[in-house]
């Protein structure tokens, strides 16, 4: 099983993991889906916080996995929130307000773990993504530290998402966002990525590649210990190899849209 599998299946206890996508959505879709089917099938309760197009997409989704969505819904196990109505209820001058953060998804989170019944709370979580997407960059990351102050005193797993390139230069500087989470979910399946990347290196950087490679792996000075091989090769060459990492990843993203 891999360390995907069991981060979607079973998350570790107050985990936060973030996962990256691009237009094509059905990956997030299937890994938000299994998310919540697995945690409301445990005997979970679930909170959705995202717009509305995503909503439902993940409540297909859950439909799709064998998941009675409607009865969730029904019985408070499951709950929406609009992503960004919620979100206007705690910025003060485009930025999160503590307070206003704590008494609006605090009381949330209270109301949900009561439906829980003494099991577990999985909360997906996409307003960060949308802070993201409008170029609200210190917005985004203090709602992200807003959220990990939150599961000190709540009992819950959390996954969030951001529509971000990973092939782009913007990936390069991510280490305060990275920072914020336990884990980085794979931007693709089935090892996708990894030969996208590892087959572009080659042809770019010949027989020093295998040599670079063995290095990267011995680098443990990662902004994010559980990042998946590719995502962590990538990020290795956007700081370490300025002169070779376009013409790499040029190569790479398209071999990456040949596979996916």
């Amino acid at each position: 099983m891999s360390l995907c599998t069991e981060l979607l299946e079973q998350p570790e206890p107050r985990g936060h993991v973030v996962q990256f996508y691009q237009a094509d959505e059905r990956l997030l879709v299937a890994n938000v889906s299994r998310y919540l089917a697995e945690g409301l099938t445990r005997g979970d309760s679930a909170l959705i916080v995202a717009t509305e197009g995503h909503q439902a997409a993940f409540l297909a989704g859950l439909e799709e996995l064998g998941t009675d969505a409607t009865a969730a819904l029904g019985t408070g196990r499951l709950t929406l929130l609009d992503g960004e109505k919620t979100l206007a209820q705690f910025l003060v001058n485009e930025y999160p307000d503590a307070d206003r953060f704590e008494r609006v998804i605090g009381s949330t989170l209270r109301q949900v773990l009561e439906n829980s019944n003494g099991y577990g709370l999985r909360v997906y979580g996409e307003m960060v993504g949308i802070l993201w997407k409008a170029r609200q960059f210190p917005a985004a990351i203090r709602l992200e530290q807003l959220w990990n102050k939150l599961r000190k005193s709540y009992d819950f797993d959390l996954f969030c998402a951001y529509s971000i390139d990973i092939f782009d230069k913007q990936f390069g500087i991510l280490d305060a966002l990275l920072c914020a989470h336990t884990h980085l979910l794979p931007f693709g399946a089935n090892g996708d990525l990894d030969h996208a990347v590892d087959r572009a290196m080659d042809e770019v950087l010949g027989a020093r590649a295998a040599e670079l490679r063995t290095s990267i792996d011995a680098d443990s000075h990662t902004p994010l210990p559980a990042m998946p091989r590719a995502e962590a090769l990538i990020l290795w060459l956007r700081n370490n190899l300025p002169e070779n990492v376009d013409a790499i990843l040029t190569r790479a993203r398209k071999y990456y849209g040949l596979s996916a």
